[in-house]
């Protein structure tokens, strides 16, 4: 079966959700982190995966004129971090999701398949054709 792409988008509270752990209890969960990457990557089904940073920009408004800073990790629910996997299926990546060290805090993950074109390209193309 041929593989395909999908991301992991690791999402918390935004609220430090560490913020109640014991410093040895910080040190075992960042073991199970990496130890979650590295069975996934033995066994060729992560590309790559990192933290973000908590702060960054954010640009919005039609012609991008709106420049804030954030987001922030106080926000809501804010993204930190990702894994790009390379698996057969949804249902697969999904499994992977539900492996995720950080769901006992709280953070949740979402199973996005990372797709080669932009799904309302073929509709734009075909109304510029006429």
């Amino acid at each position: 079966m041929s593989s395909a792409s999908f991301l992991l988008l690791i999402r918390n509270s935004g609220a430090d959700v560490h913020a109640h752990l014991t410093p040895e209890q910080r040190t075992a969960l960042a073991g199970q982190w990496n130890d979650w990457f590295e069975s996934l990557a033995a066994r060729g089904q992560v590309a790559h995966a990192n933290p973000l940073d908590t702060g960054g920009r954010v640009v919005s408004g039609p012609r991008g004129e709106r420049v804030t800073d954030g987001p922030y990790a106080e926000g809501k629910e804010v993204v930190g971090g990702y894994f790009h996997l390379t698996v057969a299926t949804l249902d697969e990546a999904t499994a992977i999701a539900k492996q995720c060290p950080g769901l006992p805090l709280g953070m949740t993950v979402e199973v996005r398949q990372v797709i080669g074109q932009s799904p309302v390209l073929p509709e734009v193309r075909g109304s510029l054709a006429r």
